[in-house]
């Protein structure tokens, strides 16, 4: 996607010295996040003020969407990524400014099947994400982080979500993957996510991000390139050179596009007034918050 405008957007990452971040709705804080100086995860604290930029999904809709495609496939994904792109545009409170966007599946390989079982018993308003998990607890392992508390799996909405899981046309969750909490978050679809696991199963997730720009993707190629080149080199004359060769472009081939699928860092902006007012951001949405991000 190509975005125009806006410069600044309503839901937006602001950040502050010593790794202090927080995301902002409006005016409105959503989440407070301090990075551990080991660089091994953070401590987040959410406000209780989210709202997704997207509107409410008709049933009517998942349904139309499930007879025009299998669920799961490549129409199918297409469709909702137009939807959520159309949404996500005309949103004021959204997360788009200018420059170049991507709305996909997970093309990286992030989510780690044995997480997602921590999703729903830890989900927690003040919590901790790690990121390698040296010495972490295992629940602090989780690849997707909500932006509001996850509703209780018998809650009537996520029961209807229940139900169009277990019939095969519940939509995807939409997510934004930040790299400053390196970690995507729930855009909208919370009660899908619930509803999905509380049946045993996964939801499809469709990921927005930043494009990586031209200067990355280039610098990203250079190794798998020059790796090319000494195997082409290396290759003996002879008549199965043409098979190898063959073998090695096709190599070199999937290394640019997995490099192609890499995301943009997430741009973030200076939180006004700095580290005293995030403190006292911090202390007045999230009192008695103090995360230990010495460690």
């Amino acid at each position: 996607m190509r975005v125009g405008s806006p410069v600044r957007p309503g839901l937006r990452m602001e950040c502050a010295d010593g790794r202090r971040l927080v995301l902002v709705q409006g005016a409105v804080p959503v989440l407070f996040a301090r990075q551990r100086v080991t660089h091994r995860g953070l401590h987040y604290a959410r406000t209780g003020r989210y709202v997704s930029p997207l509107a409410p999904l008709r049933a009517e809709r998942a349904r139309g969407y499930a007879e025009f495609a299998e669920p799961g496939g490549a129409a199918w994904t297409e469709r909702w990524a137009a939807h959520a792109e159309a949404e996500l545009r005309a949103a004021a409170d959204g997360p788009l400014h200018e420059g170049e966007w991507r709305l996909s599946p997970d093309a990286s390989g992030w989510f780690v099947d044995r997480n997602w079982s921590h999703l729903l018993p830890y989900d927690t308003d003040r919590g901790h994400l790690t990121w390698f998990g040296y010495g972490d607890p295992d629940g602090d392992a989780r690849d997707l982080l909500p932006l509001r508390a996850l509703s209780v799996p018998e809650a009537p909405r996520v029961k209807a979500y229940r139900r169009r899981y277990r019939e095969g046309v519940l939509p995807p969750v939409f997510a934004w993957w930040i790299s400053g909490l390196n970690v995507p978050v729930v855009l909208d679809g919370h009660d899908r996510l619930t509803a999905a696991l509380a049946e045993g199963g996964r939801p499809e997730v469709l990921i927005l991000s930043r494009a990586a720009d031209a200067a990355w993707l280039e610098l990203c190629a250079k190794h798998p390139v020059a790796a090319y080149e000494g195997r082409m080199a290396a290759l003996d004359e002879g008549p199965l050179r043409a098979v190898r060769a063959s073998g090695e472009a096709r190599r070199l081939a999937r290394e640019l596009a997995a490099a192609a699928d890499r995301s943009g860092p997430t741009r973030a902006w200076p939180f006004p007034g700095g580290v005293p007012a995030w403190e006292a951001a911090a202390a007045s949405h999230v009192p008695g918050w103090r995360p230990d991000a010495e460690r």
